[in-house]
């Protein structure tokens, strides 16, 4: 299977990034090898549509899953779409992304993890979600966080003992 992670930098060792659309590299990995090709975000320095841009660069490279630490409405939109699916991870190397990936330890994403133009470092003024659309999307984010934070506390115990 051929996934992509967000990243840092340009190998298995590097910091997967936690922003998909303005992330630097994209690492493509192949599951079952662990071959993989890192590319240049094409959509790091784009003036708007980031995320969209970068979704749609993932998808054309024959993407059948995406693990990053947010990913906005218009990406997840994209790859909903294409069928590609997208797993949060919270922090770690790509190779750690990836072997967490083909462990069954990452959550899958039900929508989008972050608001649009979040990478920006800004939001765009508009109407924000109801009251209680809000308290429904901390939720699930918490909801997501104690997962995540499971996991890695999983992980580490599993460490500790040797295993």
């Amino acid at each position: 299977m051929r996934i992509v992670v967000s990243s840092n930098g340009i190998n298995l060792e590097a910091q997967a990034n936690p922003v998909f659309g303005r992330c630097q590299y994209f690492v493509f990995v192949d599951t079952e090898t662990m071959a993989f090709e890192a590319v240049e975000n094409p959509a790091l320095a784009a003036a708007g549509g980031a995320g969209i841009q970068a979704a749609q660069f993932v998808v054309e490279k024959e993407t059948q899953a995406v693990i990053s630490g947010n990913v906005g409405p218009n990406a997840f939109q994209v790859f909903q779409s294409a069928n590609v699916s997208v797993y949060l991870f919270g922090g770690g190397t790509v190779r750690e992304a990836v072997e967490a990936f083909k462990a069954g330890r990452l959550s899958a994403a039900g929508g989008a993890t972050s608001p649009e133009h979040a990478g920006m470092g800004r939001r765009v003024a508009a109407a924000g979600p109801s009251r209680e659309e809000e308290i429904a999307q901390l939720k699930k984010a918490a909801a997501d966080l104690r997962q995540r934070l499971a996991n890695i506390l999983e992980r580490l115990d599993q460490l500790e003992k040797g295993g």
